[in-house]
């Protein structure tokens, strides 16, 4: 039975799915069902019609209205596969005849107008077969309609659709783009590309994601403590691994940064002369192989004393102040002397005068292996005021960097 229907269906060259006409066909009447009202719990109608809107798809219509309570309720499905790819619809409202637009709202849609720094989400309203106007309506009431304002669409599933009064000429009013859905959409959507889900699982990706925790002990007391660790994208950069580890015995708190690549073919010289103090604002990376230097101060700081670290410029000079002024040994105690701890004390007036913006230098950092870094405020355009520069390490830099006996060919012969 079902192939002779089957063949009766295309031997007439007909479909249940009929174009929307305004004419009085009796083949493309609506299917009416007895159902339940949600509202007072009486019988309601249910009409259903499959039908196919012109350069778009095939749809179903479905209307329920209840005689008893009067409560109504409209809402449209696609008919077909969810499309390879999502789309958005963007237009630009420009007189009262756009609010006529037939418009196609899938219920995985979403719908905003940035000037009115408006948004309706995806699944919080039914799908449905409206016009400009009635969505509007439909989600704000009393909203002016004839401000000129940008409507945009956008349904990862790609079933939405937005009329064009001038099909199939160009609508200029009107953008219509496909994208492709990621994985957060293709979750809500209830489906997965094949591709992934035969990928394997990838660590790094994990770590991109994720804080991680392991346990550890604390470097000053001692007592079990907990480190966690994050991969983070630095931007015109590189991605490093930032760990930080709290104790809750001692309240002790430190944090380290590596590099999340590998050395770099040349060394990094980065120099920035500090004109104002919101320079002390800049983002900077410094490296565990990394040195300072204050030219104007005669200062500088071997590559590994205050260890690798991820913070501002200001944030630096008061680690170096630390390191140099108030943890130092040498300026208290019987190994103390007077001129020492003036010396030292005048090095620390000195830095606070430049992070206060009160002195004319130069801060450099010198990376042989080239993990640092030194915001760029003016990016993606050259920054005035810091020079980069790129060279070949010397042999004793390569030694100091373990780099002269590594071996990353033949190495298995």
């Amino acid at each position: 039975m079902s192939v002779i229907a089957e063949e009766s269906v295309r031997g007439t060259g007909g479909s249940v799915f009929k174009e929307i006409s305004a004419d009085n066909d009796e083949d493309n009447q609506p299917t009416e069902i007895e159902s339940l009202c949600m509202n007072c719990y009486q019988n309601g109608m249910t009409r259903i019609l499959l039908t196919k809107i012109p350069f778009f798809k095939e749809v179903i219509i479905s209307s329920f209205t209840c005689p008893n309570c009067s409560w109504s309720n409209t809402e449209i499905q696609s008919a077909g596969r969810i499309q390879d790819q999502g789309i958005a619809y963007t237009l630009k409202v420009k007189s009262i005849q756009d609010m006529n637009r037939e418009v196609v709202k899938a219920d995985s849609a979403t719908t905003r107008i940035p000037e009115l720094d408006f948004e309706i989400p995806p699944y919080t309203q039914k799908g449905s077969l409206s016009t400009i106007e009635g969505l509007l309506d439909r989600a704000v009431a009393g909203l002016e309609q004839d401000q000129p304002l940008r409507n945009v669409i956008d349904d990862p599933s790609g079933n939405s659709f937005v009329e064009n009064p001038f099909a199939p000429q160009k609508d200029e009013a009107l953008s219509v783009s496909h994208y492709k859905r990621t994985p957060q959409q293709d979750a809500q959507l209830g489906i997965k590309a094949e591709d992934e889900e035969e990928k394997p699982s990838n660590d790094i990706d994990c770590m991109r994601n994720e804080v991680l925790t392991f346990n550890t002990n604390c470097p000053e007391c001692n007592a079990p403590a907990s480190t966690n660790m994050k991969l983070v994208q630095i931007p015109h950069f590189k991605e490093v691994i930032i760990m930080a580890t709290n104790c809750d015995d001692c309240g002790h708190r430190t944090n380290e940064v590596k590099s999340g690549g590998a050395t770099e073919e040349l060394g990094t010289k980065i120099t920035l002369h500090l004109t104002d103090v919101t320079d002390m604002s800049r983002d900077l990376l410094k490296s565990e192989t990394c040195s300072i230097l204050i030219p104007e101060l005669e200062f500088e700081l071997g590559m590994a004393a205050v260890g690798g670290k991820f913070t501002t410029l200001e944030g630096l000079l008061k680690d170096i102040k630390d390191l140099i002024v108030s943890k130092n040994p040498f300026t208290c105690g019987d190994s103390s002397t007077s001129d020492r701890t003036e010396k030292l004390k005048l090095f620390g007036e000195k830095i606070d005068k430049i992070m206060a913006g009160e002195m004319d230098v130069h801060i450099v950092l010198d990376d042989p292996a080239g993990n640092s870094y030194l915001q760029n405020v003016y990016a993606p355009d050259p920054d005035p005021e810091m020079t980069t520069e790129k060279y070949t390490r010397t042999f004793e830099q390569n030694e100091d960097l373990g780099l002269n006996d590594m071996k990353t060919e033949g190495y298995q012969e």
